[in-house]
C-alpha cells in the first residue's frame, strides 16, 4: 500500500517536500526547516588534538584525543576495528540495496563515524574557514556524546532513539574497517507530542478537552540524515529512510516526520 503523504507548512517552516516510500498506512510528513533550527552545540575553549586517518576512498576522518576542558572521556575506540560481519548482525533489522546494507549501529566506532559524517555535513559550506578541522573535530566529539545519550534513553524528548547507518556490503575475501565501511547515517526517534503540539515545533495553547490516550500522541521523527560526499547520488539516504519507515511501523507509529534543512538543494 502507498504511504499517505501529507504536506504541512508551519510558520517557522519554509516549505514541505514529498517523500516517495511505499509502505502501510503511515503518514509521512517532511518538514523543511531553516538552518537556524538545527542542533546547536555550546561554545567551548577546550583544545582537541587528533590523528588524521585517510580511508582508501579518499575520505578523511579524525581520531580524537580527550578534550582538556571536558571531564568525560571518549571510550577506547579502535580505528582499525573491522566492520561486523552480516552473521554478527543477523538479529538486526536490515535493508539491503545496491552495494550497501542499512541497519542500526552496533559499535562505538560506528557511532563515532556517524558523528564525523554529521560534522562534515554541518561544516561543508564553510570549508574556507580557518581552523575548520578543529571545529569539525569538536562538533563530532559533542555529537558522539549526544548521539550515545539519545540512543541510551537519556534524552527526555525521545522515548526511544536509533542510530541507523549504511555500510558497504561484504565481499568475498575482503574485510573493511568501520571507517572504510560506513557511508551514511540518520537518527530515528520515537517521541511524544508535548501539550498543545499538533506537529513537531507547532505549539498551540493547550486545549481544555481531556488529553488523548498516551500512545495516540506518539510519532516517529527522522533527523541528521547525511551521506559521505564520495557516496552521494546512489540512493543511500532514501534507502536509510526506507529502513527508518519500516522500523517506525514496527513500533506501531502512524506518523513519521522527516527533518530537512531548508538550505538543502538536493
Amino acid at each position: 500500500m502507498e504511504v499517505e503523504l501529507q504536506r504541512a507548512i508551519l510558520p517557522q517552516f519554509r516549505t514541505a517536500i514529498p517523500l516517495s516510500i511505499k509502505q502501510s498506512n503511515t503518514h509521512v510528513i517532511c518538514l523543511r526547516l531553516p538552518s537556524a533550527f538545527g542542533e546547536i552545540f555550546p561554545n567551548s575553549t577546550s583544545r582537541v588534538t587528533s590523528l588524521e586517518v585517510r580511508c582508501n576512498n579518499g575520505q578523511r576522518l579524525q581520531q580524537p584525543a580527550v578534550s582538556s576542558s571536558d571531564n568525560r572521556m571518549l571510550p577506547e575506540l579502535s580505528f582499525n576495528r573491522l566492520q561486523p560481519t552480516d552473521q554478527e548482525c543477523e538479529e538486526l533489522e536490515t535493508h539491503q540495496f545496491s552495494r550497501y546494507n542499512a541497519r542500526e549501529a552496533v559499535l562505538d566506532e560506528e557511532y563515532w563515524t556517524a558523528a564525523w559524517l554529521r560534522a562534515e555535513a554541518h561544516w561543508e559550506s564553510m570549508s574556507y574557514m580557518r581552523h575548520i578541522d578543529a571545529y569539525k573535530r569538536k562538533y563530532a566529539e559533542q555529537e558522539f556524546y549526544a548521539l550515545k545519550g539519545r540512543c541510551s534513553g537519556l534524552d527526555g524528548n525521545s522515548l526511544r532513539c536509533f542510530c541507523l547507518v549504511a555500510v558497504k556490503k561484504e565481499e568475498k575475501n575482503v574485510r573493511r574497517t568501520v571507517l572504510n565501511s560506513v557511508v551514511g547515517t540518520l537518527d530515528l526517534s520515537i517521541r511524544q507530542f508535548l501539550p498543545g503540539e499538533t506537529c513537531p515545533g507547532d505549539k498551540r495553547p493547550p486545549s481544555a478537552l481531556p488529553c488523548p490516550p498516551f500512545g495516540s500522541q506518539q510519532y516517529a521523527y527522522v533527523a541528521n540524515v547525511c551521506v559521505s560526499k564520495f557516496a552521494r547520488r546512489q540512493g543511500i539516504a532514501s534507502n536509510l529512510l526506507h529502513l527508518a519507515t519500516n522500523m517506525a511501523i514496527a513500533t506501531g507509529m502512524k506518523q513519521l516526520y522527516v527533518h530537512v534543512n531548508a538550505d538543502n538543494k538536493g
